[in-house]
Order: C-alpha cells, then sequence, then structure tokens
C-alpha cells in the first residue's frame, strides 16, 4: 500500500526510477537580478523540462512505479494542464492509456499537449468536484488508476527530485523557493531540504489563490476560496496530506499580487532570456517583494514551467 506521506528515502528512489525518462535541467544565474534581490539568486530551470513543466518528474515516477498488471489498466487524473501532459506522455512511453479530466477554461497550449501525447481528454465544469466527479467515473469504468496531480505520494516524491539537483550543483543554501498551488514540488522540494543542509522552503501563491497561505495562518484546511488569478497553474486547492506535510516539515507560504506576477515575468524574459510562464515567474515576485526574508542569502528558485499561450500573453 503506499503511503500518505512520502519520505527523503521516497525522493532518492524516484530519481533513479526516473534517470532514463526525465532531463536533468540546468541552473542560471543573473548578476542584474541578484543585485535586484540584494541576494545570490539560483534559478532551476524546469520550463526546460519535458512537456515544460517539473511535472514530468512526479508524473513519470508514477507511472513507473506500477506494476504491469495495474499498468495495463491506464492512469487517470484531473488537471488545468502541465500535469495531464506529464501524465499522458510518461503513459506513452510506458504504452498505457491515459485519460485526463479537463476543466472548461483550460490553457489552450497546455491542452493541445495533453492531446499531442495521446491521452484521452475529457471535459467538465471549471470546479474541484466536477474534476474529482468525472474522475472517479473514469476510474470505475476503466479500473485505472489514479495518479493525483499533487496529493499522490509517488507524485510528491517524483517532483522533489528537481530541488535534489538543485542542491546537489548549489551546495547548501539558505533559502528554496517554489511556486506552491497544490503543494507537490512544495512539499517533495522541503524533504530534500530538510534532508540536505536544511534550507528554509518558502511556498510562492498568487494573492488571488491565498488557500495555502491561510491555511498555514489560520491552522485548519481552507478550502472554500475561489480563485482569480494569473497564475492557472496554481489555482488548485492545496491537498490536505501536503498541507500536514508542510506544516510538519516548517513550510512557509508568501503572496504575490497578479501585476508582482507579471512584472518578475517580464524580468524573467528580459535579463535571464527564459520563456517562463506566471506560475514559474512567482517565485521570483516573492523574492523581489520580501526582502527581509531574502537579503544577503544564498537563494534557490525553481523555475516550474514555461507553457505560455504567446496568443494571450498577460503584458
Amino acid at each position: 500500500m503506499t503511503p500518505l506521506l512520502p519520505a527523503f528515502d521516497d525522493v532518492l528512489a524516484a530519481a533513479a526510477r526516473i534517470a532514463p525518462h526525465a532531463n536533468r535541467t540546468p541552473v542560471l544565474r543573473s548578476r542584474s537580478l541578484d543585485a535586484l534581490a540584494g541576494a545570490e539568486l539560483h534559478f532551476k530551470c524546469e520550463h526546460v523540462q519535458r512537456i515544460g513543466a517539473f511535472k514530468f518528474r512526479g508524473a513519470c515516477n508514477a507511472v513507473q512505479s506500477l506494476d504491469d498488471e495495474t499498468a495495463a489498466r491506464g492512469v487517470v487524473t484531473h488537471s488545468s494542464g502541465n500535469h495531464g501532459a506529464a501524465l499522458a506522455l510518461a503513459a506513452r512511453e510506458r504504452g498505457i492509456p491515459a485519460h485526463v479530466v479537463v476543466p472548461d477554461g483550460a490553457n489552450a497550449v497546455k491542452l493541445a499537449a495533453i492531446e499531442a501525447y495521446g491521452a484521452t481528454v475529457h471535459r467538465c465544469a471549471a470546479t474541484q468536484a466536477a474534476r474529482e466527479a468525472a474522475a472517479a467515473r473514469i476510474l470505475a469504468d476503466t479500473g485505472a488508476t489514479l495518479v493525483h496531480p499533487y496529493a499522490d505520494p509517488r507524485v510528491i516524491a517524483g517532483q522533489g527530485t528537481a530541488a535534489l539537483e538543485l542542491l546537489s550543483e548549489t551546495g547548501p543554501l539558505d533559502a528554496l523557493v517554489t511556486p506552491l498551488g497544490g503543494g507537490g514540488l512544495t512539499c517533495g522540494s522541503a524533504l530534500v531540504a530538510a534532508a540536505r543542509g536544511g534550507a528554509t522552503v518558502y511556498g510562492a501563491e498568487p494573492a488571488g489563490a491565498p488557500d495555502a497561505y491561510e491555511s498555514l495562518r489560520q491552522g485548519r484546511h481552507v478550502t472554500d476560496l475561489v480563485p482569480d488569478t494569473v497564475c492557472d497553474g496554481l489555482r488548485a486547492t492545496v491537498g490536505a496530506p501536503n498541507l500536514a506535510l508542510m506544516r510538519q516539515l516548517g513550510v512557509q507560504a508568501l503572496l504575490a499580487s497578479d501585476e508582482e506576477v507579471v512584472a518578475a515575468m517580464r524580468l524573467l524574459w528580459s535579463r535571464l532570456k527564459q520563456v517562463v510562464e506566471p506560475s514559474a515567474a512567482i517565485a521570483l515576485a516573492v523574492v523581489l517583494n520580501n526582502p527581509a526574508h531574502f537579503a544577503g542569502k544564498r537563494v534557490g528558485l525553481i523555475l516550474s514551467g514555461g507553457n505560455v499561450d504567446l496568443d494571450a500573453l498577460p503584458f
């Protein structure tokens, strides 16, 4: 039985499991961005990961973890984009069916990727309840395995491999910043940070979707907020196991407005010469807007994805 919460050993196992499939992404520096932040910034470029986002790590680990009999029945998820594309590709490489429930209004570029990788797309209303209900129907019909976008321990462990690579290249860091939506990347990164030097982990969350921030602040799982943010990859409600792991590992959440995110996105395009999506740029936004937390420190930032709809740029 898969445990509810993963451990650091699961991240190490995931790293070995996905090594033949995932890219080892570069770490970039920028003197001008260091000067703006008053800190030493190390950018882990997951926007050049396969499917254009870190999500391939977790999806690949989950799919490659399945025994042959289970895998043959296929996999199911619900996703607004990057995780759906990641699972579709991971399933295609394993030669098994993938079903992706996509809410109305999903990013067109990400939807096209899901279809291009061969998954069967199922549309639903743009609510968490509708997504979960549609996935449940498919599971009942097919006997497939659910690979949750962020609450699956195999996914969390896989996402943690990005931070594992980052720290292996940079050495000890004072702080590690990840975009925070459902919490898979943040939790996987926190497992690595706790085991490898103890960097403080910050989850960067949109001010228009602050459910994790409010959950940590209020000491309860806040699930009734309606997201309103340009960061389409960060609109999901933080998972219950993710929140528990964040509390356990001392993760802090910081907020950025959409205006701050778009400004950071422009900086990353112009200064670092990297095409990243708003959900990735939020990591830089919270560093620039919270100098008390980061000034004078060595900071790792995970640029989570680069799947931008070029016909609908936020600037």
